[in-house]
């Protein structure tokens, strides 16, 4: 890490996208800071981090409160280590957006991991015993408003792209971006 600025990377997509797969990469190949919002959640309310279901309700329940997604947001950045970069695994909604830009400004960007339904189901069969239970756990209000996110997204990848293409443009946004802070 040099003296400039750390950058922030957030990465957002529907359940099975791809999203977690993206941020771990950061993680593991540049040395970014790893946080989820769903920790976070997890840590704030003590459920277990495993249990998806019980976090989207959580979530649910966070979203729809007055302040509950602004109080979220100030507990995920308070975990943000000051020098180092960062990837925040699991945006959901615009106030997410919204208080990431805020806080850091041109120094954060956004990833959408565009994945079409029937790969994301394929990805997490083992989690859900039928379709019609992924779909309902889809279309759960914690979700509503993910694709919203896409408009503000500074890369969309594709979820269904053999994964050496997707980590290719992910590597190459990740430099451009590196370089940018030094420029």
């Amino acid at each position: 890490m040099t003296d400039a600025l750390p950058i922030i990377v957030g990465v957002a997509g529907r359940m099975g996208s791809g999203k977690t797969t993206i941020a771990r990469r950061l993680q593991r190949e540049f040395g970014f800071q790893y946080l989820r919002y769903s920790e976070v959640l997890a840590d704030w309310f003590q459920a277990d981090p495993n249990d998806k279901l019980r976090l989207q309700d959580v979530g649910g329940g966070v979203m729809f409160a007055p302040e509950g997604q602004l109080e979220l947001n100030r507990r995920l950045i308070a975990r943000i280590e000051p020098r180092r970069d960062v990837v925040v695994d699991g945006l959901r909604h615009r106030v997410d957006h919204e208080s990431l830009q805020a806080e850091f400004g041109d120094r954060f960007s956004l990833i959408f991991v565009d994945t079409p339904e029937e790969v994301r189901f394929r990805r997490l069969v083992d989690r859900f015993q039928s379709r019609e239970e992924f779909l309902e756990a889809d279309s759960r209000p914690v979700e509503s408003h993910i694709d919203s996110l896409r408009s503000f997204a500074s890369v969309i990848l594709s979820g269904a792209l053999a994964p050496e293409r997707t980590m290719g443009s992910l590597d190459s946004l990740i430099l451009d971006l590196r370089a940018k802070r030094v420029a």
